[in-house]
């Protein structure tokens, strides 16, 4: 069986080579990609070799290669030649499959050059003074875990390929857009100039205690005698061991399961009610997400919110106040206008609210349906936004700080918002006007606005008051002030959501005869 799958894998890794013109070009600009970015890393670690920096480079970089082996693929739809359900037909057990297409994928141009930078990775930690046998143990068990990781999620992108929509590609572009533009400012802010900079440290030293990164850390702890040794050794066997069970469960789980093409052809075509589950709330929350980037009223409620933040904030630039400090200002109030957003969004629907009434939908699904496009849309955003602010301040130690209250203030906002449109929604233009147009309706709702605005403060003061310590001096308040902005928020929107839902189960009739009249 193994030599069948190697001689297999073999003739289509050849075979990629006599494909179309088109195909073949993009299979060399990929391959010419990775030896370029693989040569920069090789160099880079030959030039930090013994270094106390090699260590923290390659604890972090491999960590951040094994969080890519475990998403990029399935985010990716990435198709796998070796597909164990392929194999299916042939009779042979689940076992001989996915242990027989896990070694032949060792032969693959990616996996040739990650061994390349683990031999680099292992001659850094024996520079550094690990014994040789723990260094290349721990390097090949990286590249095993690597394997392991990328072959489980490939496998997961192909079970999600027929599933796929423009929505989900874009969710997933989002997800990447969050994870890599945050990580990417951290590191361009820092100091390089001399030695590890403490913050690089403090990541590395943080990502020595994940699954990803505590294989990496083995060698370089052993060659320090470091006091975690033990416990990085057993987070990076637990790790391998349950990377290896995963796969074996999962090929044995696709083998045995036969498709339906029916529940395909009826997604297809769905847009973001084929991402959402199928229940009352992920119908909403689809149909919400419909409303949000085609109504222009919402757009231009969303286009405001960065403007309004910087215009609020640069009337301390001219009091005088620190560049620094007036650049944090407006993470905060994107955060607490992204909350207060949907305190009227029952308006916005107009004559639509009556579905969720006549068709018995519960309280709890149309409050939480509501608020799922303002965290889509908030939550990249402030990731964002964030670290932008923190590198312009120029103190990392802040940036838990700053988490906290922007959460805070968002999840707050959004609890009292869930409120708020339920008992005291008012007129709104209404759909195809324009978003600026006064509807000719009686009540402003200046009263609800100002409510839940002045609440979600009151409900942040305290992780306020700490992050305002943390500025002015004791920097220890910061991871303080971020889980009680946590907390609070937490808290405050939990509450939101639960009363917003008992008082939509009550006032029903009362939301169809504001829909009626407005």
């Amino acid at each position: 069986m193994v030599a069948h799958v190697l001689r297999l894998r073999l003739a289509l890794l050849f075979g990629g080579l006599r494909g179309s013109r088109r195909e073949l070009m993009r299979l060399v600009l990929v391959t010419i990609a990775m030896l370029v970015l693989a040569g920069a890393a090789i160099v880079g670690l030959l030039a930090v070799r013994g270094e106390a920096l090699s260590s923290a480079l390659i604890v972090v970089g491999g960590s951040v290669l094994l969080g890519a082996a475990s998403l990029a693929p399935a985010m990716g739809g990435i198709e796998d030649q070796l597909d164990p359900r392929k194999f299916a037909v042939f009779g042979s057990s689940a076992g001989a499959v996915a242990w027989s297409t896990m070694l032949a994928s060792v032969i693959s141009i990616p996996i040739a050059i990650l061994i390349a930078l683990a031999v680099v990775v292992a001659g850094n930690a024996m520079a550094a003074g690990a014994p040789g046998a723990v260094a290349i143990i721990f390097t090949i068990a990286g590249v095993v875990t690597f394997l392991f990781m990328a072959r489980t999620s490939m496998l997961l992108g192909t079970l999600w390929r027929a599933h796929r929509s423009r929505e989900v590609t874009r969710t997933f572009v989002v997800v990447a857009l969050i994870l890599v533009v945050p990580v990417a400012i951290f590191l361009a802010s820092l100091e390089w100039g001399h030695g590890v900079p403490p913050a690089f440290a403090q990541v590395a030293d943080i990502a020595s205690v994940t699954p990803f990164g505590a294989v990496w850390a083995v060698p370089f702890a052993v060659a320090s005698g470091h006091p975690l040794t033990l416990w990085y050794i057993l987070i990076a066997v637990a790790t391998l061991v349950v990377c290896a069970y995963v796969w074996d469960v999962a090929v044995s789980a696709v083998m045995h399961t036969v498709d339906k093409p029916s529940s395909v052809r009826e997604r297809a075509g769905m847009g973001w009610f084929s991402v959402f589950p199928r229940t009352a709330a992920g119908a909403i929350a689809a149909r919400s997400m419909v409303y949000w980037f085609r109504d222009r009223r919402y757009v231009a409620n969303l286009v405001v919110v960065p403007i309004a933040a910087i215009a609020a904030s640069l009337p301390l630039l001219i009091a005088g106040v620190p560049l620094g400090v007036v650049l944090l200002l407006p993470v905060p109030i994107m955060a607490l206008f992204f909350g207060w957003i949907p305190h009227n969004d029952v308006a916005y629907d107009s004559t639509a609210v009556w579905m969720h009434v006549v068709s018995g939908v519960r309280g709890i699904a149309d409050r939480s349906g509501r608020l799922v496009p303002i965290i889509v849309v908030a939550v990249p955003i402030l990731a964002i936004a964030i670290p932008l602010a923190i590198a312009s301040y120029g103190r990392w130690a802040f940036a838990p700080a700053l988490v906290g209250v922007s959460a805070n203030l968002f999840l707050a906002g959004l609890g009292l918002s869930s409120i708020s449109s339920v008992i005291a929604p008012y007129g709104v233009s209404r759909p195809g006007d324009s978003p600026f147009q006064q509807p000719q309706r009686a009540g402003s709702g200046v009263g609800s606005q100002a409510l839940v605005l002045l609440g979600t403060i009151a409900a942040s003061i305290p992780s306020i008051m700490l992050a305002f310590e943390a500025l002015t001096g004791d920097i220890d308040k910061a991871n303080t002030a971020m889980w009680v902005g946590l907390g609070l928020g937490a808290l405050v929107f939990g509450l939101g959501l639960l009363i917003g839902a008992v008082l939509f189960d009550r006032r029903g009739m009362l939301l169809m005869e504001f829909a009626e009249a407005n």
